[in-house]
């Protein structure tokens, strides 16, 4: 390998280096991050529970039939949430 070679070779790793410091992400960044992940995964599932037990106590007797089906759905609708978030800003 040339010096010239070798001193391109350095440069390159050495620019890649301080890029790579440069966008590295702060811990409020991270913090952020985390609590928006945690936000798009809560707000359908809290969502869903309360709907859910409104509706059954519209019905007649005890049931939990809608409070279960809403929280599954709640579920299911914040990991497609926080999937799609992932994706597009991870």
């Amino acid at each position: 390998m040339t010096d010239e070679k070798w001193q391109r070779s350095v440069e390159q790793q050495a620019k890649r280096m301080s890029d790579a410091q440069r966008e590295r992400r702060s811990l409020l960044g991270q913090t952020v991050f985390l609590g928006t992940l945690s936000a798009l995964f809560l707000v359908p599932l809290i969502a869903g529970a309360y709907l859910g037990s409104w509706l059954d106590r519209m019905a007649d007797g005890y049931s939990t039939r809608w409070t279960v089906s809403l929280i599954v759905l709640g579920i299911a609708a914040g990991v497609f949430n926080v999937y799609q978030f992932i994706r597009k800003y991870w």
